[in-house]
C-alpha cells in the first residue's frame, strides 16, 4: 500500500498546471451513452475514479479507447445496462449512470454508491426524480432497479435540497424523455454548466444551466461530439492553500478564476495574497502571519464542502479562533483527529470545527480516510517540521492526477513509497 512521505517546511515556488476536473469528467463519461456515436473527450484527468467509471462503460458494452490526449467512448451497443458492485465500490459516482442508462435503455441496474465515508449522499433524491418522469424504481440487495419500458416523459421536479449528482443524473435523463422537463432548485456549480455544454453539443435541449431551475426540451435521439473538460476547481484550491500554509509564491495556471471566488476571499481574509496574473492564472503569496476567519460551506458559489479539510489545516497556521461549519455532509471532519496527532488544536462540536491556532505542526504517522481529508494532510505535511508519512493514500489518487509530483516540481519534499 502506497505512502506520501513528507519533509516539511519548504516554500512552495514556481508554477503548478491544474488538470480537468475529475467532478466534470465523470458525468461527462456518463453522458456518453446517451448516443451510439462518438463522444470525444479531452482534458480528462488521469485518476482512479476516472478508471472505474471508464471500466463500467466498457462493462456496459461501450468501447473506450485514448488516442494523442483525448478518451473517445463509443456505445454503439449497450449489451449490460448495469453498473455491478464490483465494478463500482470504490467510486460515489455509479449513481451518474442510472439516467442516461434508463433514458437509453429503458432500463438499467445499478450498486448503490462506494467510495469515501464522508455521509450519506442520498439516492432517494436520484429515485424520486426519475419516478416524476415516469420510471418505476425499486430497491433491493444494494440495486436501485429502475425501468421504463416506454420512455420517460418530461415532468416538473422540485428536489428537496440541492443535489450536484442529482441535478446531472436527472438532466441526462430528461434530453431523451417526451416532452418538457423543469428542475427546480437545481445545482448550480460549474461541473453541472460543462455537461449541459456536452450535452447540448449531442443535440439537447437545455435552458438555464447554472441557475436553481433548469429547462429540458427532450430530443428522439442525441448524436456524438467533442468536447473538453473544464479545469478542475478543487485542484486548484488545494494548491492555492498549500502555497499559502507553505508561506510560498506560487502560481497555478490552467484553472478558472471564477470558480474559486469563495475561497479567493477567504484567502485575502486571513492575509494571503492571490491576484490574477492571466485569464486562467492564479498567483498567491504567503506572508509571514495569518489571521483566523470562520468559513461555513455551501453550495455553489458558496464555499466547497471539498475545500473544507484543506482550509481547517490552513487555519491550524493562522492566529487566532476560526470556527468552520460543515453543512453540506454530516461526517466530514475525520481530518480533524488526524491533524491533532501534528498537534494541532481542533475541537468538534457537531457540524462546527473549532480551530485555535497558530500552533506548529509537527511530523507525525497520519491516515487518510477519504479523498479531501487526504489532500488536507499533505497541506500539513508541508507546513510541519520533520517528518509527515501518510498512509492510504489511495485516496488521494481518486482525485488528483500525480499530485506529488506537481508539488515536487515547485519545490516539495515529497515522494510516494510502497
Amino acid at each position: 500500500m502506497d505512502k506520501f512521505l513528507i519533509q516539511g517546511g519548504t516554500p512552495l515556488e514556481g508554477e503548478i498546471a491544474v488538470s480537468g476536473s475529475k467532478n466534470s469528467a465523470l458525468p461527462a463519461l456518463a453522458a456518453s451513452l446517451l448516443t451510439g456515436e462518438k463522444v470525444v473527450l479531452g482534458r480528462i484527468p488521469k485518476v482512479r475514479d476516472i478508471r472505474t467509471m471508464e471500466k463500467l462503460l466498457v462493462h456496459t458494452g461501450a468501447s473506450v479507447r485514448h488516442e494523442r490526449g483525448v478518451v473517445i467512448v463509443e456505445a454503439a451497443d449497450l449489451s449490460r445496462a448495469e453498473a455491478p458492485y464490483e465494478v463500482v465500490k470504490t467510486m460515489r459516482a455509479s449513481s451518474l449512470v442510472l439516467g442516461p442508462l434508463v433514458a437509453r435503455c429503458g432500463r438499467a441496474r445499478v450498486s448503490l454508491p462506494g467510495g469515501c465515508a464522508i455521509g450519506s449522499r442520498p439516492i432517494n433524491l436520484h429515485v424520486s426524480a426519475l419516478e416524476r418522469l415516469g420510471a418505476t424504481v425499486r430497491q433491493e440487495h444494494g440495486y436501485i432497479e429502475a425501468e421504463a419500458p416506454n420512455g420517460l416523459q418530461g415532468a416538473e421536479v422540485s428536489f428537496d435540497r440541492i443535489t450536484v449528482t442529482g441535478t446531472e443524473d436527472l438532466l441526462m435523463a430528461a434530453v431523451l424523455a417526451s416532452g418538457e422537463t423543469v428542475i427546480n432548485n437545481a445545482a448550480r456549480e460549474p461541473e453541472v454548466v460543462d455537461l449541459a455544454d456536452l450535452l447540448t453539443k449531442m443535440g439537447a435541449l437545455i435552458e438555464g444551466a447554472g441557475t436553481s431551475t433548469i429547462r429540458v426540451k427532450g430530443v428522439a435521439k442525441l448524436h456524438g461530439a467533442t468536447h473538453t473538460i473544464i479545469a478542475d476547481r478543487i485542484e486548484a484550491g488545494t494548491f492555492l492553500v498549500a502555497g499559502a500554509i507553505t508561506k510560498g509564491d506560487l502560481k497555478v495556471t490552467g484553472c478558472v478564476p471564477e470558480h474559486l471566488r469563495a475561497l479567493i476571499a477567504k484567502l485575502h481574509d486571513c492575509g494571503t495574497k492571490v491576484t490574477e496574473t492571466a485569464v486562467d492564472t492564479l498567483r498567491v503569496r504567503g506572508n509571514g502571519k495569518m489571521k483566523s476567519v470562520d468559513m461555513t460551506t455551501e453550495e455553489h458559489p458558496g464555499f466547497a464542502t471539498d475545500l473544507q479539510a484543506q482550509f481547517m489545516a490552513l487555519m491550524t497556521q493562522a492566529d487566532g479562533i476560526a470556527i468552520i461549519t460543515e453543512t453540506i455532509f454530516e461526517n466530514r471532519f475525520m481530518h480533524a483527529q488526524e491533524l491533532a496527532r501534528m498537534g494541532a488544536n481542533i475541537r468538534l462540536d457537531g457540524r462546527r470545527a473549532i480551530v485555535a491556532g497558530a500552533r506548529p505542526l509537527s511530523g507525525a504517522e497520519v491516515i487518510a480516510s477519504d479523498l479531501r481529508a487526504s489532500a488536507s494532510l499533505v497541506l500539513a505535511g508541508l507546513a510541519a517540521q520533520g517528518e509527515t508519512s501518510i498512509d492510504r493514500v489511495y485516496h488521494i489518487d481518486r482525485g488528483y492526477e500525480k499530485i506529488e509530483a506537481k508539488l515536487a516540481g515547485a519545490g516539495a519534499r515529497i515522494r510516494r513509497v510502497s
